[in-house]
């Protein structure tokens, strides 16, 4: 019986070595509840990325929302790293969370696979607002600190960060004043209860009659509002934006790596997905691998600073 069993041990290991990836169900963990931006993009990607993965592929999306998305970026850091559980990844806002707060991850805690969206921040006021552009603007809030108004949609994620920055390059002083939400942001925006505000282009785009997109802050200007100039070409190197990617437990093998890194490459270059995302409006820019982390560990480093500046709890 001995040679039987050892031969049969052999087929078994060889079955499992040359096993194709995946063998079970690919779950993207979304840190935030359905029928958002982030929810909208994983569903997306998922749908495409079954087609390029090996055939009878599922991709599946769990929502696991609270915690500002901490719960969900916990999830994916602590999962087994075998390429079955990977998560959505929010920058600055994941690694932002780990500054004010206890947290069980880090910037090296993830294996970034690709980044699929970066939604540009802006500096907008109201349609009504006498502010045209802004270097008018940033001439009142620096003639009178803290006279001018900006609302944000929260402290400690890219509005806030934005807002730093932008006051730096600058030289203004702004009064930030935080709201639960870009939605209600927006609102005191348009009402005239700020006198303006930082957001993302996407979160203003349904709304070209109530606001004025002052400056993108972003190093060219966005395809989905090109008649509006960035805050670098007016003189302030000023760059901010929400970005949402894909990522894996650290520690994934190198093999796994490469296979959801090139499937992952392909979804952005499939000409069906880049119209669905546009019709959606999700401006993309996609990174992947070593770009993405970098990019993530430059998101850190801001997120770090302005905690050590200026905490906002």
């Amino acid at each position: 019986m001995k040679t039987p069993l050892t031969a049969l041990a052999l087929v078994l290991t060889a079955t499992a070595a040359f096993a194709e990836y995946p063998e079970k169900p690919v779950e993207i963990v979304v840190g935030y509840s359905a029928g958002g931006g982030t929810d909208v993009m994983a569903r997306t990607v998922a749908q495409f990325l079954e087609q390029e993965l090996s055939d009878g592929a599922s991709v599946v999306v769990r929502n696991m929302p609270g915690a500002g998305g901490q719960i969900g970026f916990t999830e994916v850091s602590e999962a087994a790293p075998d390429g079955y559980t990977l998560g959505t990844f929010n920058l600055p806002a994941a690694l932002a969370l780990t500054k004010d707060r206890a947290a069980d991850y880090d910037v090296d805690s993830f294996t970034y696979l690709a980044n699929f969206v970066e939604d540009p921040n802006t500096i907008t006021v109201a349609a009504t607002s006498r502010f045209q552009t802004l270097a008018e603007l940033l001439d009142a809030a620096e003639a009178d600190p803290g006279a001018i108004t900006l609302g944000l949609s929260s402290l400690g994620g890219n509005d806030h960060f934005a807002a730093n920055m932008m006051q730096d390059a600058s030289g203004a002083e702004f009064t930030l004043v935080p709201f639960k939400g870009a939605s209600n942001a927006r609102t005191a925006i348009m009402g005239g209860h700020v006198a303006a505000g930082t957001m993302t282009l996407g979160q203003t785009s349904n709304f070209p009659d109530e606001l004025r997109v002052l400056a993108v802050l972003a190093n060219e200007r966005s395809p989905f509002r090109p008649d509006v100039p960035t805050a670098k070409e007016l003189g302030y190197d000023v760059q901010m934006s929400s970005l949402r990617g894909i990522v894996a437990p650290a520690g994934l093998d190198e093999a796994t790596t490469d296979q959801l890194r090139a499937a992952l490459s392909a979804v952005n270059e499939n000409p069906d997905f880049q119209a669905m995302m546009a019709e959606q409006g999700n401006p993309i820019a996609f990174m992947v691998g070593d770009d993405f982390a970098e990019t993530a560990s430059n998101q850190d480093d801001i997120a770090a600073r302005i905690w050590a500046e200026t905490p906002w709890k």
